[in-house]
């Protein structure tokens, strides 16, 4: 089979430097690239001669004119007048695995946008509603390791403690590689890890393996809102974004509104296991004033 060519929005970030080593000579876009996700121009020359999409392009905070609007609605809005242009026959989209309407967020409403303007296309599509991904370069363990090595204490979200289910980022990207070489053809369909648990057993397994003991302590969802608006103002990299509240007081389980389950083959299987976390864990310290936005 002849090997696809991809472009690859988002290239640079998270998912998207793992999907690239997957193919061979990937188009990269992202703004390190000199690409803005909304400028249709540019996003047409860089499609040339490609025969998928892969739509990595995504924020979870709206800093400067980055807003969920431009980047998630308009920018896909973009992509999709873009790969008509160039002739690109599919466009494989990353969203959220809550991403809806109406539900008062506009990170899971302007998500759900995307994901409208995508299978109304007329292009061929899959949609990926994708649930935590961890990896080497993440938010989740990244910021775990950091912030057991920080302070004793971490507060999960909300007073009841809902569930999430981790997917490593190799099980996701085999996901996006099937879709971008032919499979699941218009489909919007669940990627969730093997594992359901409380996101304070997470917290549990890092600090054990950092050898750090850690109190976990449930907080009210509007004290987590609180300090997610906090840190947004104040660090490079939030502690955590208002966005990432509100999908943990929801849980990140369960696809809403729901989407096919994936084929048993391509269903990740990989539990969050010492090994796991410590091929995604940084070579990092603690917290410090390195992270916050005033300093260079």
């Amino acid at each position: 089979m002849t090997e696809p060519r991809i472009a690859i929005t988002g290239g640079t970030g998270f998912v998207g430097r793992h999907l690239a080593e997957r193919f061979d000579d990937p188009v990269v876009i992202s703004r390190r690239t000199g690409v803005d996700v909304d400028d249709v121009d540019a996003l047409a020359r860089a499609f040339e001669g490609c025969d998928a999409v892969a739509h990595c392009a995504g924020i979870n905070r709206e800093i400067g004119d980055q807003s969920y609007e431009r980047v998630h609605v308009r920018g896909t809005g973009a992509v999709i007048e873009a790969a008509k242009r160039a002739g690109v026959k599919k466009i494989v989209m990353l969203s959220f695995l809550r991403a809806r309407p109406d539900c008062g967020s506009p990170y899971h409403e302007s998500k759900w946008a995307a994901e409208e303007a995508i299978r109304e296309s007329g292009l061929d599509y899959t949609i990926l509603k994708a649930g935590m991904i961890y990896g080497l370069g993440d938010h989740l363990i990244d910021h775990t390791t950091r912030t057991v090595k920080t302070f004793p204490l971490f507060a999960t979200v909300g007073l009841r403690e809902l569930t999430v289910r981790p997917v490593p980022v190799e099980e996701l990207v085999d996901v996006m590689e099937a879709a971008l070489r032919g499979r699941l053809e218009r489909k919007t369909v669940e990627v969730v890890g093997a594992e359901e648990l409380k996101l304070s057993k997470v917290v549990r397994r890092v600090a054990d393996l950092q050898g750090r003991p850690i109190g976990i302590v449930p907080a009210p969802v509007w004290a987590l809102y609180a300090l997610g608006q906090l840190t947004e103002w104040t660090m490079k990299v939030p502690l955590v974004a208002k966005a990432q509240v509100r999908m943990l007081a929801e849980g990140v389980s369960h696809a809403v509104p729901g989407a096919e389950p994936l084929p048993e083959d391509l269903r990740p299987k990989k539990m969050l296991t010492k090994a796991q976390i410590r091929a995604a864990t940084p070579d990092a310290g603690p917290f410090g004033l390195r992270d916050l936005r005033i300093s260079k």
